[in-house]
C-alpha cells in the first residue's frame, strides 16, 4: 500500500488563503457589500418585514421594529467571522437579503457560507442566485480547498437550493445544536475545489444572458447544470 492510499494524498505547495475582506462583489444582477447598518439596516428591514417565517430556522429574529434590526446589525457590521455582505439588487437598487462567510478557517482552507436571509422579493430570482455564486467563486478564487453549507434538517426549503446550486450531501449531525429552545439536527453540503471548475462553468452557463427569454424567464435550470457536478445527492428531497 503506498503512502497516499495509507496515509491520503498530499496537499503540495499548501499556503493558507486570506480571510474575507471588505471589498465589495460585483455581478450583473446584484452586488455584494459589506454589512453597515446606516445604510443596509432600514432597507432590509423593510424587505423582510410582515415575512417573519423567514427567521423560522434562525437563532435569531424575528425583529419587532427596524431600531431592532438596526441595532442587530450595528453589532455584526465589523464582525471578521462572521464577514456579513448585503444583496443589492442592481435593477431595483434597493437592498433584498444578506449572508456572510462564517466559521472561517483559513489554515484548514475551508470555509462556510450562512446566515443567509433572502426576502420574497428577491427569492426565485437572477439576483440572489448570482450572489450565491460570486462568494463562492471569490472563496475558490483566494485558495479555499472546502466550501460549506450547514441548515436545520427539517429546513427542506435550503436543504434544495443548497443541491440546486451544486453543493454535494455530506450526511446529517444529529443534536448538533439547541436553537430558540429547540433540538437541531444538522445537515451538511460542501463543495471541494476539485469540484468547482465544473460548478463554475455551469454557473456560468445558467447566468448567461442567452439563457433567459425576453420575459426573464430560465430557459435550462441551474439544477439540471448542477446535477452531474454534485458528489452525492440529499436522499431527504
Amino acid at each position: 500500500m503506498g503512502d497516499e492510499a495509507r496515509l491520503g494524498r498530499e496537499v503540495k505547495d499548501w499556503v493558507p488563503p486570506p480571510r474575507p475582506g471588505h471589498d465589495p462583489m460585483e455581478g450583473r444582477a446584484v452586488r455584494l457589500e459589506p454589512l453597515n447598518a446606516d445604510a443596509h439596516a432600514a432597507d432590509l428591514h423593510r424587505a423582510f418585514a410582515g415575512h417573519d417565517s423567514l427567521w423560522d430556522y434562525m437563532a435569531y429574529g424575528p425583529f419587532v421594529s427596524a431600531g431592532a434590526y438596526h441595532r442587530w446589525a450595528k453589532e455584526r457590521e465589523a464582525a471578521e467571522d462572521p464577514r456579513f455582505f448585503v444583496l443589492r439588487d442592481r435593477a431595483t437598487g434597493h437592498c433584498g437579503g444578506i449572508a456572510s462567510y462564517l466559521r472561517i478557517a483559513p489554515e484548514a482552507g475551508s470555509i462556510e457560507v450562512g446566515h443567509i436571509c433572502i426576502a420574497p422579493e428577491m427569492q426565485k430570482g437572477l439576483a440572489a442566485t448570482e450572489a450565491m455564486g460570486l462568494m463562492m467563486d471569490w472563496a475558490f478564487r483566494a485558495g479555499y480547498r472546502r466550501y460549506e453549507w450547514k441548515c436545520n434538517a427539517l429546513n427542506l426549503a435550503s436543504r434544495r437550493a443548497a443541491q440546486r446550486l451544486g453543493f454535494s450531501y455530506e450526511g446529517v449531525f444529529r443534536n448538533h445544536l439547541v436553537v430558540k429552545g429547540r433540538n437541531r439536527d444538522t445537515a451538511w453540503f460542501a463543495v471541494t475545489c476539485e469540484d468547482w471548475p465544473a460548478l463554475s462553468e455551469a454557473f456560468r452557463a445558467w447566468l448567461a444572458p442567452e439563457n433567459f427569454d425576453s420575459a426573464g424567464r430560465q430557459k435550462e435550470r441551474l439544477s439540471d447544470l448542477t446535477r452531474l457536478t454534485r458528489y452525492a445527492a440529499d436522499p431527504a428531497l
